[in-house]
């Protein structure tokens, strides 16, 4: 038997037979091209021949997984019709005479060199996206067919990468799990395979000689075992069953309250990077969105997205949640989040430097932008505006005095807003010592624990080499929850956690007792999270 171990995606089993997957590549050759109205005509004719099938794959997704995985392929859509991407690569057709081929890979290259080098790994991971659609676009102009994996037998597929158009082709009743050699857990493909339950092993030296031998991927110790005796195998197969039980017993708490035995009731709300994960916190039973990180739309896109492109899909977000509060946080940009159009200058310390709020204040002119989206969308639904990185009483009432502004402008215009509900994030020392001053201007507190932890215990939380000291229990940081929880009940307004801590089960009985009203968390944890609260007494 051999023991591989990688970097698995949940915590799921698979047992059965490996089968290898070759890609097909697309190798890019000629830079000059010979005709520039040829190779105009061809790119145009991959061009709309891609958005169909991503049409298709969108349409087949929506059928088969769910609303939640197709808008991957409708993101897919909108990365291709981007006018910067689009009007780069027809630029370097018409006006450098290159082949369609060059200039696709050119560009393609370009953009997905951008994403991998943020130090943000949900980020870092649309570079996967970037490279799913190059590919695309140059199968197409090859005229080859794109790899495929048929089988008549349940097996476990193991391969270099997988793209998310790869994994949604693959046949589900066959596919039993994956094992490759690159590939995120913050990616679109483990997002597809999270949902579908197929466990995932990622970062494996992966060996075409394995072809054919059964293997075992336990998820939870995020390794693999190759050709593994028979006692194993009968161990695996009955964790496996009983794991499927448990699974089905945390669905039936999807419509219970959160409310402990002794009554101490809690809300659980999903944080959400994009619309699609709105539609996973319907699923797993959320009431509401505790945080919508709205830099998605600036970090997709290489020019600043228009009212109209914000307002529709704040809007979008609202619909979906009828009757929930919504709270979208504004644009959290700089540090390991850039785009180009914002021409930010490098800095020795970015975590301490030109960001968030800091930007949006210094720059009223796009920040209104943003501000007029939200307050339209509003009008559609129980919006909560939550403003990041606030150190001081001032900037929150700039950025209210900004967001009357912006009001008067809109019913000037006649243009129909609602009333939306003003917060901050409390993710500083420096917010936290002047909290109750903050409440008296704030609707309500959200603490992001994951920088407050940073901000306080003085380290990188992105830095490996300090995994060790990062310690989301210390009694530093619990105390300073503490002091905003008293804070902001002291002024009557509600106080929530959205940082990774709130999903933490041996930090969720000292929250309640500290009188948080409400945890935001990954959509996958909510259930977990129910079943925790609702085995808890205070009174023990």
């Amino acid at each position: 038997m051999l023991t591989i171990t990688g970097q698995s995606i949940s915590s799921e089993i698979a047992i059965g037979m490996i089968r290898f997957y070759r890609h097909k590549k697309n190798i890019v050759q000629d830079a000059v091209a010979a005709d520039t109205d040829t190779e105009l005509s061809r790119y145009q004719v991959a061009y709309h021949t891609a958005m169909e099938q991503l049409q298709l794959l969108h349409d087949k997704t929506l059928e088969q997984i769910g609303a939640e995985e197709a808008e991957i392929f409708e993101m897919h859509r909108m990365l291709l019709s981007d006018r910067q991407f689009h009007h780069a690569i027809l630029h370097s057709i018409i006006q450098d005479h290159k082949t369609a081929e060059y200039a696709i890979y050119s560009v393609g290259e370009e953009l997905w060199n951008r994403f991998i080098h943020m130090e943000d790994p949900y980020i870092q991971a649309r570079g996967a996206d970037i490279q799913d659609i190059m590919n695309r676009l140059l199968f197409l102009l090859s005229g080859k067919k794109e790899s495929s994996m048929d089988a008549t037998e349940p097996f476990i597929l193991m391969a270099e990468d997988l793209s998310p158009s790869e994994t949604v082709q693959l046949n589900s009743s066959k596919l039993l799990g994956f094992i490759t050699r690159q590939g995120s857990p913050y990616s679109h493909t483990a997002i597809l395979a999270k949902t579908m339950n197929i466990p995932a092993l990622l970062h494996i030296d992966i060996n075409a000689d394995w072809d054919g031998h059964l293997a075992i991927i336990d998820g939870e110790k995020q390794c693999a075992y190759i050709d593994p005796p028979e006692d194993m195998i009968a161990q695996y197969r009955n964790r496996k069953a009983s794991m499927e039980s448990k699974r089905r017993e945390l669905q039936a708490l999807k419509t219970l309250p959160a409310v402990t035995t002794d009554g101490r009731s809690m809300a659980l709300y999903a944080n959400a990077n994009a619309p699609a994960d709105v539609l996973s916190a319907i699923e797993q039973g959320a009431e509401g969105i505790g945080l919508f990180r709205s830099e998605f739309l600036y970090l997709n896109t290489q020019e600043y997205p228009d009212e109209e492109v914000q307002y529709h899909i704040y809007r979008q977000v609202l619909e979906q949640m009828p009757g929930k509060h919504v709270v979208i946080r504004t644009l959290d940009l700089g540090a390991d989040k850039k785009s180009p159009y914002l021409a930010l200058e490098p800095e020795e310390n970015p975590a301490l430097g030109y960001r968030a709020i800091r930007i949006c204040l210094s720059r009223p002119e796009l920040f209104k932008i943003q501000l007029r989206a939200l307050l339209r969308a509003s009008a559609h639904g129980k919006l909560h505006i939550m403003f990041p990185l606030i150190t001081s009483l001032w900037e929150v009432r700039k950025a209210k005095e900004m967001v009357a502004a912006c009001m008067e402008e809109l019913a000037a215009e006649h243009t129909a807003y609602g009333n939306p509900v003003l917060g901050i994030m409390i993710e500083t020392p420096a917010a936290v010592m002047v909290a109750e001053e903050l409440a008296r201007e704030a609707d309500f507190f959200s603490i992001g624990t994951n920088d407050l932890a940073q901000y306080t215990l003085a380290l990188d939380r992105n830095n490996a080499r300090l995994h060790d000291f990062y310690d989301p229990h210390h009694p530093a940081l619990l105390r300073m929850i503490r002091m905003v929880a008293e804070a902001a009940h002291k002024e009557n307004i509600p106080v929530s956690i959205c940082g990774e801590a709130g999903a933490d089960p041996a930090l969720t009985k000292s929250f309640l007792e500290m009188g948080i009203d409400a945890l935001s968390v990954a959509p996958n944890s909510i259930l977990p999270l129910k079943k925790t609260i609702r085995e808890l007494s205070l009174t023990d």
